[in-house]
């Protein structure tokens, strides 16, 4: 029988140094054959990315060598790092923002070769052999005459120009990447351009005038090219517009012609057909739905209340649909914030779901009738998954986690959808307690932690997060909010929160909050909110405007909305126009949905973890909200990480983060944690 005691006091196997030991991030899944590239954030090696390449006989190669990170900073948030080609791979390095080349031999009866012993003579940095005349290959070698190369080498100059979603131009032997360029004074400026790897010349501009670019794709003849751009005030789930113009003789552009997207309507993931048909995904019905424009005429493909898409926050980030041959798509959508996967024949149009485990699946890819994706379930680990499917069965290729967990610990989320201000219903997942070894007293509630996701234009999934499991196993409940605004439900609810960020986020967390306390599952008295980013705002504005929460936990968090639109970087300098109001037009608006500006309201106790490079928050957010808080005698915890952007990469920092937190929470409700974890400074407690 299990033992009876205190909520939060569990014993639990999961130690948060295990937690992130074994921890990676996976994301940008490329498929060819049965070679199959991903990219892995290991918090082990500082948050160094790294691209891997496994091989048809199941062995992984690091196409990233020690010393390089493939990360680019282009929007900040970066993403579309690198492009796999052949033995080659083409990534931006992050000490440097510039893009290079890399080539890993390959031995087809031994698998792959190791860098330190690559054989690069007669090695062809992309894939497709032979010229159309079958004469000789269609890109120079990777190495000088019959020397090795040992180490990447750069393929863009010197100089704070930055790269991302890189696209191969074979037909001229160049990529055709997002340019986002910092060498002059004032805001940056983007473009797209193309890249020359032999160097011989300087990247060159083909398509600029427009704030904004991503994703470029060139059709498979080579004679055209289709991307996405948009303009301030505008994101790209706002409004970013599908375009496609010729390719000419020299490789500049033909006149561009626009094929969706506008004020309201956003085009994402635009694709080439294997036979030259362009797709895409727009939400002008009110969901991402799928497209084609086939004779000039755009079609939908499989019209339903659901997400084939999702927000562009990073470059190849909205990847849900590949072709697996001319005549179908594999896909994925959302229904009420839950994923599917999916075959649509593309003569009948007809879709059919593929079951699979995975509610939060990614970066689809297909080839020679298996899909590829990024998967996650309730129940297992996040992976890229390898899936036949004509007979369904699937293959983990990589795990992002090496912690097994006893289902016995696992707390399965529960969807619920809740009533919130202004009559409306808000939706998320709750996580109850569960640990196989103990229980609550029957007299007791468990405390709630409250998850308020980023964004704040994105989404939590109903994948398994060692991070919710780490507070329930201990005996804590947590509700993982998909507030108004959010993703995966339409385009409606996500302009819930044009003009009411501040409002509708605040209102639906706490809504959600009393809803499970009045149905007897939590314990009002003993309620906690945590976010990073916006979410940390969303914390912030509920414990300084609302009396809902006990405490709270920002994590990189908004503290001033104003000083957010004057520092903040090109991508979001003007994304508040739009969720609070135009500024300094309505600076008063800014003003009153400020938490800094409202902390004599503000009588819980907080703790902050801010990195010290943010420069999507700027350190002096979080800094100016403990001083308040000093100065009122506030319970207040602050913890700085050197080092760390947006978002916290190390393994070190992510481990004091989740252990600061839990025993920050701990002291202020009281509960006695039954493992130990490193304290932090609370002052005024």
């Amino acid at each position: 029988m299990p033992t009876v005691t205190p909520y939060g006091s569990w014993k639990s196997p999961l130690r948060a140094a295990d937690i992130v030991q074994g921890m990676i991030g996976l994301a940008e899944v490329f498929a060819e054959g049965e070679r199959i590239w991903w990219l892995e954030m290991r918090p082990t090696e500082g948050g160094r990315y790294v691209v891997v390449r496994r091989e048809a006989d199941g062995s992984l190669v690091d196409m990233t060598p020690p010393g390089f990170n493939a990360r680019t900073r282009v929007h900040e948030y970066g993403g579309g790092s690198y492009l796999p080609c052949g033995d080659t791979v083409y990534f931006t390095n992050f000490a440097d923002q510039r893009a290079y080349q890399y080539t890993v031999a390959s031995e087809p009866e031994k698998g792959a070769v190791p860098f330190s012993r690559c054989r690069e003579k007669g090695t062809v940095p992309f894939s497709g052999g032979a010229s159309e005349k079958g004469d000789s290959p269609p890109f120079p070698t990777a190495g000088k005459g019959d020397s090795p190369l040992f180490r990447p080498e750069p393929v863009t100059p010197a100089g704070d120009l930055r790269h991302a979603d890189f696209v191969c131009d074979r037909t001229r032997r160049r990529l055709i990447a997002v340019q986002e360029d910092h060498r002059g004074a004032g805001e940056a400026v983007n473009t797209i351009a193309a890249i020359y790897p032999d160097g011989g010349r300087a990247p060159e501009v083909l398509a600029s005038g427009r704030n904004f670019y991503s994703s470029p794709r060139v059709s498979p003849d080579g004679r055209q090219l289709a991307w996405l751009e948009w303009d301030h005030p505008y994101m790209p789930w706002d409004a970013a517009e599908l375009h496609v113009a010729p390719i000419r003789e020299d490789g500049t552009l033909g006149q561009a012609v626009r094929v969706a997207g506008g004020p309201h309507e956003s085009a994402v993931q635009p694709e080439w057909s294997p036979d030259g048909v362009l797709y895409f995904v727009s939400d002008r019905t009110d969901w991402w739905n799928l497209y084609r424009r086939r004779g000039g005429v755009v079609e939908a493909l499989a019209p339903m209340e659901a997400e084939f898409g999702g927000p562009l926050w990073v470059f190849r980030g909205s990847t849900y649909y590949a072709f697996d041959g001319p005549d179908r798509i594999v896909c994925a959508f959302a229904e009420k914030g839950l994923w599917r996967l999916a075959r649509l024949d593309l003569a009948s149009r007809r879709l059919t779901a593929v079951e699979t485990p995975y509610r939060a699946i990614g970066s689809v890819q297909a080839a020679g009738g298996k899909a590829v994706f990024v998967g996650g379930a309730p129940d297992r680990p996040t992976a890229v998954v390898r899936m036949d499917l004509a007979g369904g069965k699937t293959e983990v290729l990589r795990l992002a986690s090496s912690l097994a967990i006893d289902p016995g610990y696992v707390s399965v989320p529960e969807p619920v959808e809740f009533p919130t201000a202004g009559d409306r219903t808000a939706n998320g997942f709750f996580y109850a307690p569960k640990n196989k070894d103990f229980a609550g007293p029957p007299d007791e509630r468990p405390p709630l932690v409250v998850m308020v996701h980023g964004g704040p234009t994105s989404a939590t999934a109903a994948a398994l997060r060692p991070g919710i499991q780490y507070y329930t196993s201990r005996g804590v409940a947590v509700l993982d909010v998909n507030y108004g605004g959010s993703t995966g439900y339409g385009r409606k609810y996500r302009d819930r929160l044009l003009g009411h960020w501040g409002v509708v986020d605040v209102d639906d967390s706490c809504h959600g909050a009393r809803h499970l306390a009045s149905r007897g599952l939590v314990d009002g008295r003993r309620m906690a909110i945590t976010g990073g980013s916006a979410g940390g705002y969303t914390t912030l504005a509920c414990l300084a405007m609302r009396d809902v929460f006990a405490a709270g936990a920002s994590h990189f968090g908004v503290s001033d909305c104003e000083a957010l639109a004057r520092e903040t970087h090109k991508f979001e300098s003007r994304y508040l126009d739009r969720l609070i109001g135009p500024y300094p037009a309505r600076r008063d608006l800014y003003l009153a949905r400020s938490p800094l500006y409202h902390v004599d309201g503000l009588r819980r106790p907080v703790i902050f973890f801010q990195g010290l490079e943010d420069k999507v928050v700027p350190p002096n957010q979080a800094r100016k909200m403990v001083e308040a808080l000093r100065a009122k005698r506030i319970p207040v915890a602050y913890v700085e990480f050197p080092g760390e952007q947006h978002g916290f990469r190390k393994a070190e920092n992510i481990r004091r983060a989740l252990e600061g937190e839990l025993y920050f929470f701990s002291r202020i409700f009281g509960f006695r944690l039954a493992d130990p974890v490193e304290p932090v400074t609370i002052e005024n407690l």
